[in-house]
């Protein structure tokens, strides 16, 4: 029986009141005593919390080590010795450590959480014989409750039901029903997932248009700035990646929720919002080619796969130059000025009576009309697209498809969940193919570019070729994804799609009032 069992203590037990009571029940003996330091990992999105585990790092005097548990039970699924823990999951040693962080993190950075600092006392419970019959683990933490691990010892059962009975009953202990992570978040005074990249508004339908624009608006701020920091410092990808959906969100509440703020107030921040698009798409564009480096490599034949290998010491030059351009202008007087002035404009009081025509509707009102409006523009340029039309159409009609979709995410709490995630998930199969056809694009006009600038580098040959071969299957890859468009968008606008965006969002016939 190898089973651990973890109690709380009650508020007031000391560690040493907790000692000197155990010892008038049981034969114990002398408790070792040293400090230990556990701090607590996860990315900055909670992806391992999401997924049921703990990552600790485990300090005591002598050595250190990394756990994995599992949040629900408690159980460790994994163990390394370790001296730091690796920011990224590619840079720990093959092995079940690795093996479970890197499908869960991918390109996310290990973050410490939380830090707790306590003292451990090991207690053996002796019989008469003087034998271990069980060990005591003591957690003596300052913030929170102290807590007590019972290890029974294989062949003493009895003694263990009978020790767990004289912990609970007589000195008032409790099953651990939480993991010391939450008691630790407590402390700091915030909870697990207090970050998310998903949106998740809630909206009154009834809410004035304005007001719920503002209150969309100030979610997106606090997206913006929640990621701010990690992009300038570049802890990892996924920052600026967030950072840059929450301006593109912003953008297209911005151009879509029309009439709803002052225009010269709506005109002012779209072009700041548009500004900041400008410059994160360098660096954005660039951290994906690194991302995708292994994938370009895999695509080609074994015999030329590394004389690819100069193409990313070229590519991670450019995205350290365009980081650092990039952090300079989110540290400028006109990046934090105006963003200051966004947040100060979001938080003043709306008018009782707004001059813009949509400000005094319900947002409701307003959502039905710029989805199905949406909707409807998605389906023309769509239908207008033949095997012969330029490829800038397919670009249009993908940021249509952008626009329908932030909208319908920033309003989908005033629809039927089921049905609107349901629209969302067929908009998202149209979408996918649009974004790959365009994403096929833009690699091989900007692979192109990169090997001009690479011949001033004296790279050899042997890239050029090798890139050459990435070029064409880039080119392949984009052929079939604008074959399998019609497809895709023939699915999407199939009768019982339109039906369902109809039923959800058409405006309904106005009643013929009785004279």
């Amino acid at each position: 029986m190898t089973m651990s069992l973890q109690f709380e203590c009650p508020v007031n037990l000391t560690a040493e009141n907790f000692i000197v009571k155990l010892g008038h029940e049981l034969d114990t003996q002398p408790a070792s005593r040293h400090s230990s330091c556990t701090t607590y990992y996860d990315s900055f999105d909670w992806r391992l919390y999401s997924n049921d585990i703990s990552c600790e790092f485990n300090q005591t005097k002598p050595s250190s080590s990394l756990t994995l548990r599992s949040i629900k039970s408690g159980a460790a699924i994994a163990d390394a010795a370790l001296k730091k823990v690796p920011v990224f999951s590619k840079e720990f040693d093959p092995g079940i450590t690795r093996d479970i962080l890197a499908p869960l993190l991918e390109m996310r950075a290990l973050l410490p959480v939380c830090v707790v600092n306590y003292q451990t006392y090991h207690i053996n419970i002796i019989n008469k014989d003087e034998k271990t019959i069980a060990r005591l683990l003591l957690e003596e933490y300052g913030e929170f409750n102290n807590r007590v691990l019972l290890q029974p010892i294989r062949g003493y059962d009895k003694a263990a039901e009978q020790i767990v009975e004289i912990l609970t009953a007589t000195l008032g202990l409790t099953a651990a029903d939480k993991p010391v992570l939450l008691s630790a978040l407590q402390v700091q005074g915030r909870k697990p997932k207090d970050y998310s990249s998903k949106l998740n508004i809630n909206l009154d339908p009834d809410m004035r248009a304005d007001i719920a624009g503002k209150y969309i608006y100030s979610h997106l701020l606090k997206a913006v700035k929640a990621n701010e920091q990690g992009t300038i410092a570049d802890t990892d990808s996924e920052f600026l990646h967030d950072f840059r959906v929450a301006v593109r969100r912003t953008r297209a509440g911005l151009s879509q929720i029309k009439g709803i703020l002052p225009a010269n107030i709506g005109a002012y921040y779209a072009d700041f919002f548009s500004w900041l698009g400008q410059i994160t798409g360098p660096t954005r564009d660039l951290d994906v080619y690194l991302l995708n480096f292994e994938r370009y490599k895999s695509s080609l034949p074994d015999s030329i796969r590394e004389d690819l290998n100069p193409l990313y010491d070229f590519l991670l030059v450019k995205q350290q130059k365009a980081q650092k351009e990039l952090a300079k202008k989110l540290q400028s007087p006109k990046y934090l000025t105006t963003l200051a002035e966004w947040e100060q404009y979001l938080k003043e009081p709306s008018y009782q009576k707004p001059l813009e025509q949509n400000a005094k509707l319900t947002i409701k009102e307003l959502a039905d009309r710029r989805i199905w409006k949406t909707f409807n523009r998605v389906l023309e340029e769509g239908n207008a697209i033949t095997d012969l039309s330029p490829s800038e159409a397919l670009h249009d009609l993908r940021k249509s498809c952008k626009k329908l979709r932030y909208l319908m995410e920033f309003f989908q709490s005033l629809y039927p969940e089921q049905q609107i995630k349901c629209l969302i998930k067929n908009l998202k199969g149209l979408q996918e193919v649009l974004g790959d056809f365009q994403d096929y694009a833009v690699q091989e006009h900007n692979l192109k570019l990169f090997s001009e600038e690479m011949m001033a580098l004296n790279t050899h040959a042997n890239t050029f070729l090798a890139m050459g071969v990435l070029v064409q299957d880039l080119d392949a890859h984009r052929c079939l994804a604008r074959q399998d468009f019609a497809s895709k968008f023939e699915d999407f606008k199939q009768q019982e799609n339109r039906s369902a965006f109809q039923l959800l969002f058409a405006p309904s016939k106005p009643h013929r009032r009785q004279h």
